[in-house]
This record gives C-alpha cells, structure tokens and sequence, in this order.
C-alpha cells in the first residue's frame, strides 16, 4: 500500500517539476530550462507507464539532452547578439551616388543608396562631388560617413553600378 503511494506522488511529482521548468524558463534566456521541462514531461510519461525510477530518470536524462541540442539552434538564432540593422545601419557596406556636394567644411552633402536620400559626411575630409560613387563606412546619429570609392572595389562590386 505504501509502494503504490509513492509511485502516485513520483508520477505527480514529474508533473509538478515540469511546470516548475517551464514556470523558471520564462525568467531566463536560453530555452535551457524548457529542455528540463520537457524531460521531465517524458520521464512522468514513462512513470505513469508504470516503469521503475531507474527508467524514468534515464529517460529524463535523455530527453532533456535531446531538447538542448534541438532547441540549440532555434535559441541562438532568437537570441543573437549584435546590433540590429535598422535606420542607417544597413546601410553600412553598402554603395551611393553623391546627389549634392558633401563638403566637410561646410557640413552639407546628400548621397542616394538604393532608393533612399541621406545626409552624408566624407570620412576622407575633402569635398565629394555630385556624381561619385561612395561606399557607406558608418552612420552618426542620421548622417552617412561616406568615402570615395578606389578603383579595385568598384570593379570587383557589382552593387556599384546599382547605386549609379
């Protein structure tokens, strides 16, 4: 009679450390503890089965190992770190037309890239004229760092002759 009772409270107690997993998880990054969850879940599958504690706590283990390496993936790619490209930043690496004369000296200048107007800042510190082929090398606040661009990329880039 007491067996029988322990082996209840042992399935419900799968149950209960699964919704403690996932209860936890939702205060942590990394989807490790969902992985536990789910081994518990398989190891109370397997309890209310009527397998031993030996079973079950290898099915845990296994479970659980297989939930990381799944969810391993699928974390890193929700969880990847570095600065999103948004606004300038994707323009970063990318090429531009000069639309108006960027003059350092005078702060002025406007590059097209793709289909977009920005203001532009020559990182070189000497005058861009209407017409060059810039690359985008930064972004400061909402103005493009602009630089000429030599020879050899222009005729390696195929992306130059879109900007142009």
């Amino acid at each position: 009679m007491f067996g029988e009772n322990v082996d209840e409270i042992v399935r419900w107690g799968w149950i209960v450390l699964a919704v403690l997993f996932f209860l936890f998880e939702i205060f942590t990054a990394g989807f490790v503890l969902l992985c536990f969850g789910i081994g518990a879940l398989g190891a109370a599958l397997v309890a209310f089965l009527g397998a031993g504690m030996a079973w079950q706590i290898v099915v845990f283990i296994v479970v659980t190992i297989a939930a990381v390496v799944l969810a391993r993936p699928f974390a890193d790619r929700i969880s990847r770190p570095g600065v999103q490209p948004i606004a300038g930043n994707r323009m970063i690496g990318k090429w531009g037309v000069v639309l108006q004369t960027v003059d350092p000296l005078e702060g002025t200048g406007m590059v097209r890239v793709e289909s977009e107007r920005w203001r532009a800042e020559s990182m070189e510190n000497v005058p861009l004229e209407v017409g060059e082929v810039v690359k985008v090398v930064g972004v400061d606040g909402v103005r493009l760092q602009v630089q000429t661009a030599d020879e050899e990329s222009r005729d390696s880039d195929e992306q130059v002759e879109s900007a142009a």
